[in-house]
């Protein structure tokens, strides 16, 4: 399943606080007033590349400070989220276990603020060192399918299913395999009454260019337009942020890179979703303010 962080409790963090004789040090924000959460609101990233240097550049852009960037706005809501999903390639590129020891210590804060994360794989990850990295959430975790990382989370209004189409490391296109696929159908079947929102970080093969896209986008999407409860496909990958329609009436959403862009005037930052009773509402905040499309709202109305 992806490696899912739990929110980092105040009694928590002073133990291993005072352990470590740090107690001087401690984060203002952890003994500010909590807030108020929002159990319909989640913070949605992908595509974040974040190398073990944190002053690592590539295509002009260092990666760690639009992560630490992106992060310090979530906490910034006068709402806390209910909780983040980060949509693949966290790591650089051959996902090294320095990259997400990295990740989790620019991600730290969010878990600090009281956010729980779920992270997924794309295929600049590597999956057992996503998992060594993490030797305590590993143990923890369960795996419905060999070898993949996939989840159910439940929400009031939407049931969030990620999966992990990592064929291979650094290998751009992706796969899902018949038995995620099958996991999938059956985690459909025993939810038909709640709207579900299924990740991948591939994009389908019908965005974009086909060449680095999801390569069983036939098999999938044959599960997903005959489920009416499946309401819209998320996935990155490309470094596009986009919306549009599936023949069958199911979203399909392009999300943003936290990271840096492959074309120039394309944003880069992150995506708001306000989950509603019949659609969901998404706004993009762009790490460029005077970025023209800096706050776009894309109203979401879900298929019958």
């Amino acid at each position: 399943m992806p490696i899912h962080l739990p929110p980092i409790s105040r009694r928590r963090f002073l133990a291993t606080s005072l352990a470590a004789g740090a107690a001087a040090m401690l984060p203002r924000s952890l003994f500010a007033a909590k807030k108020a959460v929002d159990e319909n609101s989640w913070a949605l990233f992908s595509d974040t590349h974040i190398a073990a240097d944190p002053a690592k550049i590539a295509r002009s852009i260092n990666m760690t400070d639009n992560l630490q960037a992106v992060c310090n706005e979530v906490i910034a809501l006068s709402r806390r989220p209910a909780g983040l999903l980060l949509n693949g390639d966290c790591a650089f590129n051959s996902g090294e276990p320095a990259d997400y020891a990295q990740v989790t210590a620019v991600l730290k804060p969010l878990r600090e603020a009281g956010l729980p994360l779920h992270l997924a794989l794309g295929n600049h990850d590597e999956r057992e060192h996503f998992w060594a990295a993490l030797p305590e959430e590993a143990r923890a975790a369960n795996r419905p399918v060999a070898d993949h990382h996939v989840a159910l989370i439940e929400t009031p209004r939407v049931n969030w299913i990620m999966l992990d189409s990592l064929d291979k490391t650094l290998v751009t296109p992706g796969v899902l395999g018949a038995a995620q696929l099958d996991w999938l159908s059956r985690t459909l079947d025993a939810h038909p009454r709640k709207p579900a929102i299924v990740f991948t970080h591939h994009n389908p093969t019908n965005i974009e260019d086909p060449k680095m896209a999801l390569r069983d986008t036939a098999e999938l999407m044959a599960i997903l337009r005959p489920r009416k409860q499946v309401k819209a496909h998320f996935f990155g990958h490309t470094h596009v942020w986009q919306t549009r329609r599936d023949d069958s009436g199911i979203h399909l959403v392009n999300l943003p890179p936290v990271a840096y862009v492959f074309t120039e005037g394309q944003p880069s930052g992150w995506v708001h979703a306000t989950l509603q009773r019949t659609g969901a509402r998404l706004e993009l905040r762009c790490l460029d303010r005077k970025h023209a499309a800096h706050g776009q709202v894309v109203d979401l109305k879900w298929r019958g």
